[in-house]
């Protein structure tokens, strides 16, 4: 099983350490891709996209078409998706920023939800906190929330994998997932092992 990190900005070489922690865990072989250019979508069966800003995640995404090469892999080859933060932006149908309104940014638009950037204010505002992800198992994961995005609405067949203030924070529609925290900047690796099997699970 190949699995792919979006190379462009943000955790990317946390993401890939969290990665190979977890397959070796569900002794899964396979390569983790450092993914800048759509070469490297090649034979993957999964593919990450790291917290950063959501706009120039975006942006180059677009200027290395990226966004079209990976809406076609998912329908012809149904590539998973999880994204971290500003990776979860990135997915969504429609996003707004409380201060600037609806934004136009590109998005890949895979989600049915709606999203609102930096909810929980600045970077002096990022704060951790103890979550309940039941699909996980039942000790609590530490949820980092830097610049964090919150969900402001989901479409029915999006479920809702873990809250925080009534708000949901860990999502998955389909073989899809997305969450609002960073799991990569913990030691933790359920999330990463989560996802994984979920792609396994697909075959």
């Amino acid at each position: 099983m190949n699995i792919g990190v979006l190379g462009l900005q943000g955790d990317i070489e946390e993401h890939i350490s969290a990665l190979k922690i977890a397959m070796d865990k569900l002794n899964i072989k396979g390569k983790i891709i450092w993914v800048k250019k759509p070469k490297g979508l090649e034979n993957l069966s999964g593919l990450i996209i790291p917290g950063g800003e959501s706009t120039t995640i975006g942006s180059l995404m677009k200027h290395n078409e990226l966004l079209e090469h990976i809406r076609n892999k998912i329908e012809t080859e149904n590539l998973a998706i999880w994204g971290t933060c500003a990776g979860l932006i990135i997915m969504a149908k429609k996003t707004y920023d409380r201060t600037v309104g609806e934004t136009t940014q590109p998005l890949l638009g895979i989600i049915d939800m709606v999203v609102e950037r930096n909810t929980y204010g600045r970077q002096k505002d990022s704060f951790e906190v103890d979550l309940n992800i039941p699909v996980i198992g039942s000790k609590p994961f530490k949820g980092v929330f830097i610049r964090a995005p919150s969900i402001k609405e989901v479409d029915s067949s999006v479920e809702i994998l873990a809250t925080l203030d009534n708000k949901p924070v860990a999502i998955k529609q389909g073989i899809h997932m997305g969450t609002t925290f960073h799991p990569e900047l913990t030691n933790d690796t359920r999330l990463h092992e989560y996802f994984l099997a979920n792609i396994k699970s697909s075959f």
